[in-house]
């Protein structure tokens, strides 16, 4: 039986998405993280009532909003777990292919690449804009610790990768400021800048998580 803290928490909730705007901005950021002015601009919706807006669904625990660390001017918004909780994750075609690109493709994208493999046949692949030496040994432990081999992989630059044809997922913000090739984003923290496993764990954690919802959210044949 719900408590009634958990059950004050789902009415705020409920009522914040009794707002067609607000509805439209989650599902938005059903499968990709967006910067105020990005949302404001996709819904023609100007500065202050998109403020507004993110405020009330902030408060109600249904988006976070993290600095990025790119272009430190932006901020990026995300949905919690309890927002993906309390609502369903919107649909996408099917791609014929997928890739990660990070920055350095050293640890997030190489631990996405990895873990795709293991929810989904789709063909995939992981690169950097500004490839890294070797993968980040805490990457390959972390990987290891979830059964994921990255012993062999190696960072890739993305030019070098991209064809064009696959559906490109920037798993850290460098990326996403840095492609031209307007890819869904995900705004995951650089696990290496912390470092120590905590901080590689908790990027596996966002990272499975979002691939499993998405990899379940495609419908259709190859676009």
């Amino acid at each position: 039986m719900l408590s009634t803290l958990e059950l004050e928490a789902r009415a705020r909730a409920y009522a914040a998405l009794g707002d067609s705007s607000r509805l439209a901005i989650i599902d938005l950021l059903a499968n990709a993280d967006l910067a105020s002015g990005e949302l404001g601009a996709r819904l023609g919706i100007p500065t202050n009532l998109i403020a507004h807006h993110l405020r009330v669904l902030e408060e109600s625990g249904l988006v976070a909003r993290r600095r990025s660390e790119g272009d430190g001017r932006r901020t990026y918004v995300t949905r919690t777990g309890a927002c993906n909780d309390l609502i369903g994750a919107g649909h996408l075609p099917r791609p014929r292919k997928v890739a990660f690109v990070c920055s350095h493709n050293s640890a997030r994208s190489q631990l996405a690449e990895s873990f795709w493999r293991t929810v989904s046949d789709i063909p995939v692949a992981s690169a950097g804009t500004h490839p890294a030496g070797r993968v980040h040994p805490q990457a390959v432990a972390v990987g290891r610790r979830h059964g994921l081999d990255l012993s062999s992989a190696r960072p890739r630059l993305a030019a070098d990768v991209l064809s064009g044809d696959e559906l490109v997922i920037a798993v850290c913000d460098r990326a996403y400021e840095d492609l031209d090739s307007h890819p869904l984003h995900w705004s995951i923290p650089d696990p290496a800048r912390p470092g120590g496993a905590d901080a590689f764990e908790t990027a596996y954690d966002d990272i499975s998580g979002r691939i499993t919802r998405l990899a379940a959210n495609f419908q259709g044949e190859p676009s």
